[in-house]
């Protein structure tokens, strides 16, 4: 099976997380995807394959020589909630030829609003039918570090230590490092394929949490409510307009924080607001934490006490502070793509990786692209030679780890 056929396949997994489920995996499409791996790294000769009941796996491609060490390569199985990940129809557009692409009746990729798809002209690139997202992120990781290993373990000749590598859920909610035994994988370090586009190379992400906002309200008939209803919703709303109109994705770029609303729902009784909160900047984000629950204090005085709740929960940190120390594996990866002839793009993501908490937990771990674009959205794409590219990245790196 080549790269190509084991995305398509892999996309065919309905792997989308659920922060609400309280489970792991918050899915059971994880859990079905998992154990469809599990087999997979058997059929290709992979040894010390694991899959707990987490729905984490972990496998080794043993060492050809002594002297090496312990590099690992980790992706996740999990799609963004988002956009729907049910029913993924990708197709392939052959030699790209720079036009608008229509994915579906009404729906196109418009070279205007995404211009960046004009690099990949007379590549080969795989699109969604424009209603569901296309899973790149992070099933092309998955298919690099597999096709990667399956050509290793075809070729013994080539000259590599050991190799761990590691599957996780739920990252897309924050969770894909909550069972992950650093101690047991058993790397001197690691890297993420969960990158974007071709060439990037990335150790520094948002300091991120997540807000849910609980607004309660009283209901009575609208004929009688006068100075007896207090609409949740409305106040719901007072909060969301208190927070910088500005200090959102759509108006922040580079290394500028945010606060995101991700779901309002409710009634007149009660309301519930989420959001995710982001920050590079460490002490800029804790007062992004410190500045909601104002908002929430204020309220409360306005409305009485209880009016509304405040949870914050952290979901990860920068992992700059604790790459830095270490930062010949960078050099490292870097060597590996030019020796693959792709330029090297360092650049603070803004989002985060299970590579962020792995980072703190005692596992350095740097993010390198996956090759895809537009991720989380209907509109995602991923240019076949760029996902070929982190392969060969992934093989380069394998060799020369010293």
């Amino acid at each position: 099976m080549d790269i190509v056929e084991r995305f398509l396949k892999y996309v065919s997994f309905c792997t989308t997380s659920d922060e609400k489920t309280g489970m792991t995996p918050s899915t059971p499409g994880q859990m079905e995807f998992a154990r469809y791996l599990a087999d997979e790294l058997r059929s290709i000769g992979l040894a010390e394959i694991a899959l707990d009941n987490n729905g984490y796996i972990t496998a080794t491609l043993p060492a050809t020589e002594e002297g090496h060490p312990v590099v690992g390569f980790i992706a996740h199985m999990d799609t963004s909630p988002d956009a729907s990940g049910r029913h993924v129809q990708p197709r392939i557009v052959t030699n790209y030829d720079g036009n608008d692409i229509e994915l579906s009746e009404g729906i196109v990729l418009a070279t205007a609003t995404y211009p960046e798809i004009l690099r990949y002209k007379g590549q080969d690139i795989i699109v969604t039918n424009g209603k569901t997202l296309l899973g790149a992120d992070d099933k092309a990781g998955i298919a690099e570090i597999v096709t990667a290993m399956e050509h290793l373990i075809q070729h013994p000749e080539i000259r590599h230590g050991k190799v761990r590598i590691g599957f996780t859920p739920d990252e897309e909610i924050g969770c894909g490092a909550d069972h992950f035994d650093v101690k047991e994988f058993g790397a001197a370090f690691a890297y993420t394929m969960d990158g974007g586009a071709v060439g990037e190379l990335e150790f520094e992400n948002f300091n991120a949490a997540s807000c849910v906002i609980r607004v309660h309200g009283v209901n009575v008939h609208p004929g009688s409510a006068y100075h007896k209803m207090r609409n949740s919703m409305r106040i719901a709303y007072q909060i969301a307009v208190m927070l910088p109109r500005f200090q959102t994705p759509e108006h922040t770029q580079e290394y500028e924080g945010f606060y995101h609303l991700i779901g309002m729902e409710g009634t007149v009784e009660e309301t519930t607001l989420r959001y995710i909160i982001r920050d590079h900047d460490r002490t800029q984000f804790e007062y992004r934490k410190r500045e909601l629950e104002h908002l929430v204090r204020k309220i409360n005085t306005e409305y009485g006490e209880g009016t509304a709740e405040i949870e914050i929960r952290d979901q990860y940190y920068n992992m700059r502070e604790k790459i830095e120390p270490v930062m010949h594996i960078i050099d490292l990866a870097k060597e590996a793509m030019t020796a693959v002839g792709v330029t090297p793009k360092v650049k603070p993501i803004r989002g985060g990786t299970d590579g962020a908490r792995l980072s703190f937990e005692g596992l350095p771990c740097p993010n390198i692209f996956a090759g895809g674009e537009n991720f989380h959205s209907r509109y995602e794409y991923l240019p076949v030679p760029s996902m070929e590219k982190a392969m060969q990245v992934i093989l380069q790196i394998v060799q020369m780890a010293k």
